[in-house]
């Protein structure tokens, strides 16, 4: 708004006086009001808003960088996560493998076991069987001489004494002629 403008539209007046004219005298005040207004805050208030403009346009730049690196932190996340799991899943495999192996060795040991534990039964069993016919055999032996020495006691005498001689005696003669 030109001032002049204003001003040229209004007549001149004769001397100094007052203006009755309300409406008149308001938009006169008004204009030079708004004049000095924006010609004084004008600037002020432009290097405000242009300083409100710039820290708003810091503000999304700033917002846009921390988007890109808080993305990039997403993407660092994903990648972790995805050789996180493939670690796992072949970690997994391997324990299922090892489990395998533990359990056909456990087994194979066992039929080991088994087997060395059945040889040593039968060698127990063999040993018991010679122990118990020695055992027999001694007590035969020693029940038929305990006989042998009864009888031989009991029917000791002079007759049967010169019968077994006299049969050794023969049995000798025998042996030598073949």
């Amino acid at each position: 708004m030109n001032i002049l403008i204003l001003f040229g539209n209004l007549p001149l007046a004769e001397g100094f006086g007052f203006n009755t004219n309300i409406l008149e005298t308001n938009i006169i005040n008004l204009s030079v009001v708004l004049s000095i207004v924006i010609s004084l805050g004008g600037d002020a208030l432009r290097s405000l808003l242009e300083n409100r403009k710039q820290t708003i346009l810091n503000n999304l730049r700033e917002a846009d960088q921390r988007a890109a690196e808080a993305q990039e932190k997403l993407n660092q996340a994903q990648f972790q996560l995805e050789n996180a799991q493939k670690r796992a899943s072949e970690i997994r495999q391997q324990g299922v493998l090892t489990a395998e192996k533990e359990k056909s060795q456990c087994i194979r040991q066992a039929e080991d076991d088994a087997l060395r534990l059945e040889e040593v039964k039968q060698e127990t069993i063999k040993l018991q069987q010679q122990k118990v016919i020695s055992q027999i055999s001694q007590r035969v032996v020693s029940l038929a001489l305990s006989k042998v020495r009864e009888k031989l006691t009991s029917s000791l005498d002079d007759a049967f004494h010169s019968s077994v001689n006299n049969f050794n005696i023969v049995l000798l003669t025998n042996y030598k002629s073949q």
